[in-house]
């Protein structure tokens, strides 16, 4: 019996690889069959998924995505897939949260705060990892709506992001929670709205960037797993029915909550229907930001 690959679009030691690692341990003891992870970084995490597309569906390739699987969708020119017709959802298997942070010397101490601070005038920026990641069309999004006038500064990772506020060369950010967590328990940071649809368990004295005045504003950062389109069913069936039981376990939750992960696995049509909804939203937002596919 051959070993199960799992698929990942990232390097080592990302959010999307570490989830990847943890239900390929989990996967292995439960079915009594090995699942590998296998790297295949490039493209936005385009290279993954085409591999994984091509493969054939018998069950012995997978592919671990996030939400960033929507967002290539829209800013990557040619990709080699349906992000949803190529692929058989297994389900979401846990959920992040995106945030609006800014300094601890900002006066604003909600989105509303936020927005009439910029509109007073000056030169405002604000900062997120590279240009059209997931953070940055949220961002878009934010200050499409609210009018605000802030141009975009582009880092290559949280730490430069995070740099830039402590300094004062962005007003403000948007970034995962969990990334910018050790900045706001040490108060050099405040988070001042949370963009899932509802408050996010571990923050519910954060509002949601609706509830700040953008009603049907919703984003969640998520991680799901997917087959090539055409797997039998009994094989998604069996994967979910053992990752049920597996992400229940207490302390595959914590490794995952210290990813900044909310273990909740959901059945394979709802990981479908979110990667759609998801494209048309950031399609939207990057069309706004005059953001072009390259």
């Amino acid at each position: 019996m051959r070993p199960v690959r799992i698929l990942v679009g990232f390097g080592a030691g990302g959010g999307t690889d570490i989830v990847a690692r943890v239900v390929a341990d989990r996967l292995s003891s439960a079915l009594g069959q090995q699942f590998v992870v296998e790297n295949k970084p490039g493209a936005g995490g385009t290279v993954a998924g085409g591999l994984a597309a091509k493969a054939e569906a018998d069950g012995y390739t997978a592919l671990v995505i996030a939400t960033g699987h929507a967002v290539s969708a829209v800013t990557i020119k040619q990709v080699p897939y349906d992000p949803v017709k190529s692929f058989e959802p297994v389900g979401i298997l846990a959920s992040s949260a995106y945030v609006v942070v800014v300094p601890k010397t900002s006066p604003a101490t909600d989105l509303k705060g936020l927005v009439a601070h910029i509109k007073k005038g000056g030169d405002h920026n604000y900062a997120t990892v590279t240009a059209g990641s997931t953070q940055h069309l949220i961002a878009e999004d934010i200050r499409a709506r609210t009018g605000i006038d802030a141009k975009h500064l582009a880092f290559r990772n949280t730490g430069e992001v995070t740099t830039a506020l402590l300094r004062g060369d962005a007003t403000f950010a948007v970034e995962l929670a969990h990334a910018v967590r050790g900045l706001v328990e040490a108060g050099e940071l405040r988070l001042i709205a949370v963009s899932t649809p509802k408050r996010w368990p571990s923050l519910r004295d954060v509002p949601t960037v609706a509830e700040s005045g953008l009603g049907g504003f919703a984003y969640s950062g998520w991680y799901g797993m997917v087959f090539p389109a055409g797997t039998p069913k009994a094989i998604i069936d069996r994967v979910q029915a053992a990752l049920r039981q597996e992400l229940s376990n207490d302390e595959v939750q914590k490794k995952l909550a210290d990813q900044g992960a909310s273990v909740s696995l959901s059945a394979p049509e709802e990981l479908g229907q979110v990667i759609a909804r998801d494209i048309v939203s950031f399609r939207t937002a990057a069309s706004k930001a005059g953001i072009e596919p390259k």
